[in-house]
């Protein structure tokens, strides 16, 4: 009786190990399918899967994949591969950047190869970043919504067409530039200048800088290089621009050695004492929607909250592509579910800038122009705050 114990046992044994290597086998195969719906079984789960856990493995709703998925095609910026569908290139680049996720861990993901998965990355990454023409433009010359049915900011800013501001990015820089990418916090990071609508889109992205650079210098070598194609500013109108930056034509800031910070405005002195601080904290609510637009990209895609592993240009086409794909789902579907977040919200992140701009830059003329405005706004704004209005 022992001995048949003992030999059941052992068949027992035999039968597991055989199962688990029939197992592995089975789940270590790479995808070959042809078709998505019929892939391999990490992609087959998210494709058919719930939608709040697609939402949370690619960053955005199905719809809205399925169409971008049909955009590369149909144009030829990607091709089905006999392994891997765009559905699944795709669907490994927001992996990637919307988790941070490494190569290795997207390898056992997907059940491909080092080379696959990067290869794949950087074509999806490429294509992309190649619709920034498309997806980054000017805004119109038109008072935008968003001022126009609020009586706190028209007619004062009638306009404005826009906010300009600049955050940081962790990178991963040579030993030999790192003291040149090292802000004033002592973190590595690559300084990226940003403007945005107030309907959270951005206009203008240009990454790369150090991040011991000044916003008001990396302005100032934007609007002198004409190859960086910087939104044009129609006569009359101007673009918000926070304490870090220059007064100046085109570029609105707020008064100087006032407080400024919607935060500052909170408690028993709430209310504005004079006409600098009632301008200061109105444009301070309405350009916090840089603030929010930026939020909305870092939690989308945590990968710009941490110092990706890859060549530098690399990391710079990063902040492109992912600022291309917050616009194309913000045009896609308004409501989704991060945008959703921020609407009529305040976000209180302090800007990334140095707060006293390098006033050396400004020519005496754009400074005047832009005194003038401002002042004759806050004027005009604190008149009608001191004869009645019950909103400030």
């Amino acid at each position: 009786m022992d001995d048949f114990d003992l030999e059941l046992d052992e068949m027992e044994l035999t039968a597991a190990a055989a199962g688990y290597h029939y197992y592995s086998s089975i789940t270590k195969q790479p995808c070959h399918s042809l078709s998505p719906s019929k892939g391999c079984g990490f992609m087959t789960e998210v494709l058919n899967g719930h939608d709040v856990v697609f939402q949370e493995m690619f960053r955005m709703d199905k719809n809205v994949f399925h169409k971008l998925c049909d955009i590369l095609r149909r144009r030829g910026m990607l091709r089905d591969t006999a392994g891997v569908m765009i559905e699944e290139q795709l669907g490994i680049f927001l992996n990637i950047i919307g988790h941070n996720e490494r190569n290795r861990v997207i390898q056992e993901r997907f059940h491909h190869s080092g080379e696959t998965i990067s290869r794949h990355f950087n074509n999806v990454l490429k294509a992309v970043k190649s619709l920034s023409r498309e997806f980054l433009q000017t805004p119109s010359p038109s008072t935008p919504p968003e001022i126009l049915g609020n009586n706190r900011f028209y007619p004062y800013f009638q306009d404005c067409i826009g906010v300009i501001g600049g955050m940081h990015i962790p990178a991963q820089v040579p030993a030999k530039d790192q003291s040149r990418f090292r802000n004033k916090k002592g973190v590595l990071s690559q300084n990226v200048l940003a403007a945005c609508t107030f309907d959270l889109q951005f206009i203008f992205v240009y990454p790369g800088w150090e991040g011991s650079a000044a916003g008001s210098r990396v302005l100032r070598a934007v609007l002198d290089d004409p190859h960086q194609n910087f939104p044009h500013i129609p006569e009359g109108k101007y673009f918000l621009v926070d304490t870090g930056y220059a007064n100046m034509k085109g570029f609105i800031a707020p008064f100087q050695g006032v407080r400024y910070h919607v935060h500052e405005y909170r408690g028993a002195n709430q209310l504005p004492r004079n006409a600098r601080e009632l301008f200061n904290h109105r444009h301070s609510s309405l350009s916090n929607v840089i603030q929010r637009s930026f939020h909305v990209l870092k939690t989308r895609f945590p990968i710009l909250k941490l110092a990706p592993q890859y060549a530098f240009h690399t990391q710079r086409d990063i902040v492109i592509a992912a600022c291309v794909l917050h616009n194309y789902i913000r045009r896609e579907l308004k409501n989704d579910w991060l945008f959703s977040s921020v609407e009529g919200s305040t976000v209180d992140d302090l800007p990334d800038v140095d707060e006293h701009p390098d006033i050396g830059l400004v020519s005496s003329v754009q400074e005047q122009v832009a005194f003038s405005m401002r002042e004759s706004i806050s004027a005009e704004m604190w008149d009608h705050f001191m004869n009645g209005w019950d909103q400030w």
